[in-house]
């Protein structure tokens, strides 16, 4: 399993070490110009991987704050959608989709990232977005990280999804690889559980994963994730013997349009939605 986390963090590396020396000359005279001025330029969305934009919970932006690593940034945000590459650049941007609230109608955002380098290591000086009603939408109700409502003791059934780009390390999926956040996001959604669902009957915790990998590996990592938020979930008061952990591996896709094989970053970003753990409550009629 260890083989299997370098060889696609050195793929990830690689591909991004090739996808960023063809591009600097070319942003140099957009972004570079408009930098020298003071001013705040996005890239054209045409350049987004993927160029819909990338579905992710309106909380992760509002983490990202001043003095995080680069390091820090991708765990919570993923790699950057737009081709700066990853290493000697100043500025990451990102084109996230969130939903309104409206059915299924969402907004797509361009959010930047600006580092400084003034310890010799690169850290978050300033986050921007393109749109002022992006920053209004992420900071409302809709960031929040699950949804509570009034305590119920008929509800059949509620389903619960968690993007583990934003609850585990690159990669990871024990409980040594959770993130901070990540950690407080399950202790939510306990709450919101126990809050809401006063005869449980069931709690199904499954984990999937990308289809990056093997089959062996991936059914492996998504089981342990299940098995982690499933053992949170415990240590918050709620009863073993009714939950069970489950790993699916790559079965049950969000998303299938995405092209390619490699383990580039274009790839792991349009295969984000696809990595999840997925909390399936039933209580008694």
């Amino acid at each position: 399993m260890n083989n299997s986390k370098l060889t696609r963090l050195h793929a990830v590396i690689d591909a991004v070490r090739i996808a960023g020396m063809g591009v600097m000359g070319a942003l140099a005279i957009g972004i570079g110009a408009a930098q020298a001025q003071g001013q705040i330029a996005f890239p054209d969305l045409s350049g987004a991987h993927p160029r819909t934009g990338a579905f992710i919970g309106p909380d992760h932006p509002t983490r990202i704050r001043p003095g995080l690593n680069k390091d820090q940034v991708m765990l919570e945000l993923g790699v950057p959608h737009f081709d700066e590459g990853l290493f000697g650049v100043s500025e990451w941007d990102y084109a996230f989709n969130f939903y309104t609230g409206k059915g299924n109608e969402y907004l797509t955002c361009q959010f930047k990232v600006k580092f400084d380098k003034a310890d010799g290591s690169y850290r978050v000086a300033s986050t921007h977005w393109k749109d002022p009603g992006c920053a209004q939408l992420v900071q409302g109700p809709a960031a929040a990280p699950v949804a509570s409502g009034p305590a119920c003791e008929s509800c059949a059934q509620k389903t619960f999804s968690l993007q583990t780009d934003g609850l585990f390390r690159f990669d990871g999926g024990g409980e040594a690889d959770l993130l901070s956040n990540g950690r407080e996001r399950i202790t939510a959604l306990a709450q919101v559980i126990r809050t809401n669902f006063k005869s449980v009957e069931q709690v199904v915790v499954t984990g999937y994963t990308d289809r990056i990998g093997t089959d062996e590996y991936n059914d492996a990592l998504s089981l342990v994730r299940a098995s982690t938020v499933r053992a949170l979930l415990v240590g918050q008061n709620m009863q073993a013997q009714q939950i069970r952990a489950v790993g699916l591996g790559k079965k049950n896709p969000v998303v299938t349009s995405c092209e390619g094989e490699a383990a580039t970053p274009q790839l792991i970003s349009c295969l984000q939605p696809n990595r999840r753990v997925v909390v399936e409550v039933s209580a008694a009629q």
